[in-house]
Protein backbone atom coordinates (compact mmCIF):
# COMPACT_ATOMS: atom_id res chain seq x y z
CA UNK A 1 0.00 0.00 0.00
CA UNK A 2 1.80 3.04 -1.19
CA UNK A 3 2.61 6.02 1.22
CA UNK A 4 2.01 9.37 -0.03
CA UNK A 5 3.32 12.86 1.91
CA UNK A 6 2.16 15.78 0.41
CA UNK A 7 2.81 19.45 1.37
CA UNK A 8 1.67 22.81 -0.04
CA UNK A 9 0.88 26.25 1.32
CA UNK A 10 -2.92 26.63 0.71
CA UNK A 11 -5.88 23.90 1.27
CA UNK A 12 -6.74 23.52 -2.56
CA UNK A 13 -3.08 23.03 -3.75
CA UNK A 14 -2.56 19.86 -1.75
CA UNK A 15 -5.77 18.68 -2.33
CA UNK A 16 -5.42 18.77 -5.94
CA UNK A 17 -1.74 17.55 -5.54
CA UNK A 18 -3.58 14.52 -3.48
CA UNK A 19 -6.13 13.78 -6.33
CA UNK A 20 -3.47 13.79 -8.75
CA UNK A 21 -1.37 11.73 -6.60
CA UNK A 22 -4.71 8.97 -6.23
CA UNK A 23 -5.01 8.99 -10.28
CA UNK A 24 -1.34 8.06 -10.77
CA UNK A 25 -0.11 6.63 -7.70
CA UNK A 26 -3.44 4.59 -6.45
CA UNK A 27 -3.87 1.05 -6.54
CA UNK A 28 -6.46 -0.89 -7.53
CA UNK A 29 -8.22 -2.90 -4.69
CA UNK A 30 -11.25 -4.66 -4.12
CA UNK A 31 -13.86 -3.61 -1.68
CA UNK A 32 -15.89 -6.54 -1.08
CA UNK A 33 -18.29 -5.16 1.53
CA UNK A 34 -19.77 -2.78 -1.07
CA UNK A 35 -19.36 -5.37 -4.51
CA UNK A 36 -16.99 -3.21 -6.12
CA UNK A 37 -13.31 -2.32 -6.23
CA UNK A 38 -11.28 1.28 -5.87
CA UNK A 39 -8.28 3.16 -6.37
CA UNK A 40 -6.49 3.36 -3.12
CA UNK A 41 -3.28 5.17 -1.35
CA UNK A 42 -2.12 6.24 2.44
CA UNK A 43 -2.31 9.85 2.15
CA UNK A 44 -1.09 12.39 4.32
CA UNK A 45 -1.37 15.74 3.19
CA UNK A 46 0.04 19.03 5.52
CA UNK A 47 -0.92 22.19 4.81
CA UNK A 48 0.94 24.86 5.79
CA UNK A 49 -1.02 27.95 5.87
CA UNK A 50 -4.81 26.59 6.51
CA UNK A 51 -6.42 30.07 6.00
CA UNK A 52 -4.15 30.79 3.50
CA UNK A 53 -6.42 32.34 0.07
CA UNK A 54 -7.99 31.00 -2.22
CA UNK A 55 -9.10 28.52 0.57
CA UNK A 56 -12.18 26.83 -1.45
CA UNK A 57 -11.73 24.42 -4.53
CA UNK A 58 -14.54 23.73 -7.08
CA UNK A 59 -13.43 20.10 -7.15
CA UNK A 60 -15.87 19.15 -4.88
CA UNK A 61 -19.33 17.73 -4.65
CA UNK A 62 -21.70 20.55 -3.85
CA UNK A 63 -21.64 24.59 -3.14
CA UNK A 64 -21.31 27.15 -0.68
CA UNK A 65 -24.89 25.73 1.08
CA UNK A 66 -23.78 22.06 1.81
CA UNK A 67 -20.29 23.78 2.91
CA UNK A 68 -22.00 25.99 4.95
CA UNK A 69 -24.35 23.31 6.38
CA UNK A 70 -21.40 20.40 6.87
CA UNK A 71 -19.44 23.05 8.37
CA UNK A 72 -22.42 23.64 11.07
CA UNK A 73 -23.33 19.72 11.80
CA UNK A 74 -19.56 19.23 12.38
CA UNK A 75 -19.06 22.63 14.55
CA UNK A 76 -22.04 22.90 16.12
CA UNK A 77 -24.06 19.89 15.55
CA UNK A 78 -26.87 21.02 13.74
CA UNK A 79 -28.38 17.35 13.10
CA UNK A 80 -27.19 15.84 16.33
CA UNK A 81 -31.12 14.96 16.48
CA UNK A 82 -30.96 12.43 14.60
CA UNK A 83 -29.20 10.09 16.94
CA UNK A 84 -32.17 10.57 19.05
CA UNK A 85 -34.68 9.92 16.24
CA UNK A 86 -32.90 7.01 15.41
CA UNK A 87 -31.77 7.80 12.01
CA UNK A 88 -28.06 8.21 12.95
CA UNK A 89 -25.78 5.86 15.07
CA UNK A 90 -23.78 8.92 15.38
CA UNK A 91 -22.65 12.46 14.22
CA UNK A 92 -19.15 13.59 14.45
CA UNK A 93 -20.13 16.25 16.73
CA UNK A 94 -21.99 14.26 19.28
CA UNK A 95 -18.47 12.12 19.10
CA UNK A 96 -16.69 15.37 19.48
CA UNK A 97 -18.34 18.02 21.12
CA UNK A 98 -17.55 16.48 24.90
CA UNK A 99 -14.61 16.93 24.65
CA UNK A 100 -13.94 20.56 23.33
CA UNK A 101 -13.67 22.05 26.79
CA UNK A 102 -10.74 19.77 27.35
CA UNK A 103 -8.97 20.82 24.58
CA UNK A 104 -8.87 24.76 25.57
CA UNK A 105 -8.29 23.82 29.47
CA UNK A 106 -5.70 21.12 28.42
CA UNK A 107 -3.65 23.48 26.20
CA UNK A 108 -4.00 26.81 28.45
CA UNK A 109 -2.48 24.58 31.35
CA UNK A 110 0.30 23.68 29.40
CA UNK A 111 0.72 25.25 25.76
CA UNK A 112 3.39 22.15 25.21
CA UNK A 113 1.14 19.60 25.90
CA UNK A 114 0.77 16.12 24.24
CA UNK A 115 -2.40 15.51 25.43
CA UNK A 116 -5.14 17.71 23.84
CA UNK A 117 -6.43 14.32 21.79
CA UNK A 118 -10.34 14.66 20.77
CA UNK A 119 -11.15 10.51 20.26
CA UNK A 120 -13.61 9.98 17.93
CA UNK A 121 -14.06 6.60 17.60
CA UNK A 122 -16.49 4.31 19.76
CA UNK A 123 -15.92 0.69 19.61
CA UNK A 124 -18.62 -0.26 20.99
CA UNK A 125 -20.45 1.54 18.68
CA UNK A 126 -18.96 1.48 15.44
CA UNK A 127 -18.17 -2.54 15.44
CA UNK A 128 -21.73 -3.54 15.20
CA UNK A 129 -22.34 -1.04 12.80
CA UNK A 130 -22.10 -0.74 8.51
CA UNK A 131 -21.28 2.87 8.49
CA UNK A 132 -18.43 2.98 11.82
CA UNK A 133 -16.88 6.43 11.81
CA UNK A 134 -14.22 7.68 9.57
CA UNK A 135 -12.91 10.05 11.48
CA UNK A 136 -10.69 8.79 14.01
CA UNK A 137 -8.69 11.21 15.87
CA UNK A 138 -7.56 14.97 16.43
CA UNK A 139 -4.81 15.96 18.52
CA UNK A 140 -3.80 19.42 18.72
CA UNK A 141 -0.10 21.46 19.74
CA UNK A 142 0.74 24.64 20.16
CA UNK A 143 4.70 25.33 19.21
CA UNK A 144 6.23 28.61 18.01
CA UNK A 145 2.40 30.37 19.11
CA UNK A 146 0.73 28.69 16.36
CA UNK A 147 -2.06 25.67 16.75
CA UNK A 148 -0.95 22.90 14.65
CA UNK A 149 -4.09 20.30 14.00
CA UNK A 150 -3.38 16.66 13.06
CA UNK A 151 -6.10 14.31 11.89
CA UNK A 152 -6.14 10.91 11.67
CA UNK A 153 -8.78 8.90 9.06
CA UNK A 154 -9.51 5.42 9.21
CA UNK A 155 -10.91 5.87 5.45
CA UNK A 156 -11.57 8.88 3.41
CA UNK A 157 -13.59 9.18 0.08
CA UNK A 158 -11.22 11.75 -2.07
CA UNK A 159 -13.57 13.03 -4.57
CA UNK A 160 -16.75 12.85 -2.46
CA UNK A 161 -15.99 13.60 1.50
CA UNK A 162 -12.17 14.91 1.72
CA UNK A 163 -12.28 18.49 0.99
CA UNK A 164 -15.64 19.42 2.81
CA UNK A 165 -13.58 16.95 5.97
CA UNK A 166 -10.59 19.31 5.85
CA UNK A 167 -12.30 22.60 5.49
CA UNK A 168 -14.97 22.10 8.14
CA UNK A 169 -11.85 20.70 10.56
CA UNK A 170 -9.58 23.65 9.63
CA UNK A 171 -12.62 25.84 10.58
CA UNK A 172 -12.86 23.94 13.89
CA UNK A 173 -8.93 24.14 14.37
CA UNK A 174 -9.52 28.07 13.74
CA UNK A 175 -11.87 27.86 16.54
CA UNK A 176 -10.02 26.82 19.02
CA UNK A 177 -7.27 29.00 18.05
CA UNK A 178 -9.16 32.21 18.58
CA UNK A 179 -10.32 31.01 21.81
CA UNK A 180 -6.88 30.38 23.04
CA UNK A 181 -5.54 33.90 21.66
CA UNK A 182 -3.17 32.18 19.17
CA UNK A 183 -2.17 32.18 15.61
CA UNK A 184 -3.42 29.35 13.67
CA UNK A 185 -0.83 26.62 12.43
CA UNK A 186 -0.51 24.07 10.15
CA UNK A 187 -3.30 21.62 9.09
CA UNK A 188 -2.25 17.53 8.68
CA UNK A 189 -4.95 15.47 7.34
CA UNK A 190 -4.13 11.65 7.18
CA UNK A 191 -5.67 8.96 5.93
CA UNK A 192 -4.99 5.57 6.27
CA UNK A 193 -7.08 4.59 2.87
CA UNK A 194 -7.68 7.58 0.54
CA UNK A 195 -9.72 6.05 -2.00
CA UNK A 196 -12.42 6.85 -4.55
CA UNK A 197 -14.77 3.88 -5.48
CA UNK A 198 -15.27 2.45 -9.10
CA UNK A 199 -18.73 4.59 -9.77
CA UNK A 200 -16.68 7.67 -9.19
CA UNK A 201 -13.88 7.11 -11.56
CA UNK A 202 -15.36 9.37 -14.49
CA UNK A 203 -15.41 12.01 -11.88
CA UNK A 204 -11.78 11.56 -10.21
CA UNK A 205 -10.69 11.28 -13.98
CA UNK A 206 -12.84 15.06 -15.08
CA UNK A 207 -11.38 16.53 -11.71
CA UNK A 208 -7.72 15.33 -12.79
CA UNK A 209 -8.55 16.97 -16.69
CA UNK A 210 -9.25 20.11 -15.26
CA UNK A 211 -6.22 20.05 -12.49
CA UNK A 212 -4.03 19.34 -15.70
CA UNK A 213 -5.95 21.73 -18.24
CA UNK A 214 -6.33 24.71 -16.59
CA UNK A 215 -4.75 27.22 -13.80
CA UNK A 216 -4.88 26.39 -10.59
CA UNK A 217 -6.53 29.81 -9.66
CA UNK A 218 -9.64 28.60 -12.30
CA UNK A 219 -10.10 26.13 -9.57
CA UNK A 220 -10.28 27.99 -6.47
CA UNK A 221 -12.63 30.85 -5.15
CA UNK A 222 -12.03 33.40 -2.06
CA UNK A 223 -13.32 32.29 1.16
CA UNK A 224 -13.00 36.05 2.48
CA UNK A 225 -14.70 38.02 1.05
CA UNK A 226 -16.76 35.65 -1.15
CA UNK A 227 -17.71 32.66 -0.23
CA UNK A 228 -17.63 33.25 3.16
CA UNK A 229 -20.66 35.75 2.80
CA UNK A 230 -22.69 33.52 0.29
CA UNK A 231 -22.31 30.69 3.24
CA UNK A 232 -23.49 32.93 5.84
CA UNK A 233 -25.95 34.09 3.83
CA UNK A 234 -27.49 30.88 3.64
CA UNK A 235 -28.07 30.20 7.19
CA UNK A 236 -31.87 30.52 7.60
CA UNK A 237 -32.39 28.31 4.59
CA UNK A 238 -30.18 25.96 6.34
CA UNK A 239 -32.25 26.39 9.85
CA UNK A 240 -35.33 26.04 8.05
CA UNK A 241 -34.48 23.05 6.33
CA UNK A 242 -33.09 21.67 9.87
CA UNK A 243 -35.83 22.79 11.50
CA UNK A 244 -38.48 20.95 8.97
CA UNK A 245 -36.22 17.81 9.45
CA UNK A 246 -36.63 17.83 12.95
CA UNK A 247 -40.25 18.09 13.12
CA UNK A 248 -40.71 14.90 10.83
CA UNK A 249 -41.24 11.52 12.22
Amino acid sequence: MKEILIEEKTLPEAYHKALDSLKYDGELTPVPDWNTEQLEVSMTMTVTEPLAEPMISKLFIGGYRELEQYRQEMLDGILDFEIEKGNWAYTYHDRMAGQFDFIVDELRRNPYSRRAVIVVRDWRVDIQTDDPACLQHIQYFIRDGKLHGKVLFRSNDACKAAFMNAFALIMLQKRFADTLGVEMGSYTHRANSFHCYAKDFDMLDGYLKRIENEPHEDLCYEYEGEWQELMEDCRPEIAAAVEQLKNNR
